[in-house]
C-alpha cells in the first residue's frame, strides 16, 4: 500500500533523492551520491539488498543521457555491484533496466538500474501463494550493513 500511495504524492521520488542533503541519507536509504548518479536501497525490494543506481537528471531514455551521465551511471553500477556482492556474499547478481512501462518499469519516467543479490534456492513460495514478500532483514539494518562498503566510491560528492 505504501508504494501505491507514494506514487500519488506527485513529483519524482528519484529527483527527490537527487536533492537530498547528506544529513538525510540514512533516512532516505541513500548509500552514495556522485556528481551524475546515486545508489539507493529499493524501498520495495525483490530481495534484501536490492539496490537502484539512478542518474541525477530526470530522464526516461538511456540514449538521452549525456556521455558523462551514461559513463557515470554505469561506472557507479559496476562499483555498486562489486561492493554489494562483497557486503552480502551473494552467489550471483541480477542487474538490469526496465525501460518503459511495457518493460515493467514501476517508475518509467526516470530510468534506473536494478542490482539484486541472489543465492541458490533464494526464491520462495510466499509471493506466489500468499501475495506476501518475506524480507530477512529490515531496510535500515541493510543500509547500515552496506554503508561502509560505499565509503570510498570514486567521485563521491556527499556524505
Amino acid at each position: 500500500m505504501e508504494y501505491i500511495l507514494s506514487k500519488r504524492e506527485g513529483g519524482c521520488v528519484f529527483c527527490a533523492y537527487a536533492k537530498a542533503a547528506p544529513s538525510t541519507f540514512e533516512e532516505a536509504l541513500l548509500l552514495v551520491a556522485t556528481e551524475h548518479a546515486f545508489v539507493v536501497l529499493n524501498r520495495f525490494p525483490f530481495a534484501a539488498g536490492h539496490l537502484l543506481v539512478v542518474p541525477r537528471r530526470h530522464e526516461a531514455k538511456l540514449e538521452e543521457l549525456s556521455e558523462a551521465e551514461y559513463d557515470a551511471l554505469f561506472r557507479l553500477a559496476r562499483e555498486a555491484a562489486t561492493r554489494l556482492g562483497r557486503a552480502v556474499q551473494s552467489q550471483g547478481l541480477n542487474i538490469g533496466l526496465n525501460l518503459g512501462r511495457a518493460a515493467g518499469a514501476g517508475i518509467a519516467d526516470h530510468l534506473h538500474v536494478h542490482i539484486v543479490p541472489r543465492w541458490e534456492g533464494d526464491t520462495n513460495f510466499m509471493p506466489v501463494i500468499g501475495d506476501v514478500r518475506v524480507m530477512p532483514q529490515h531496510l535500515q539494518a541493510t543500509f547500515r550493513q552496506l554503508l561502509p562498503y560505499f565509503s570510498d566510491v570514486p567521485g563521491r560528492v556527499h556524505g
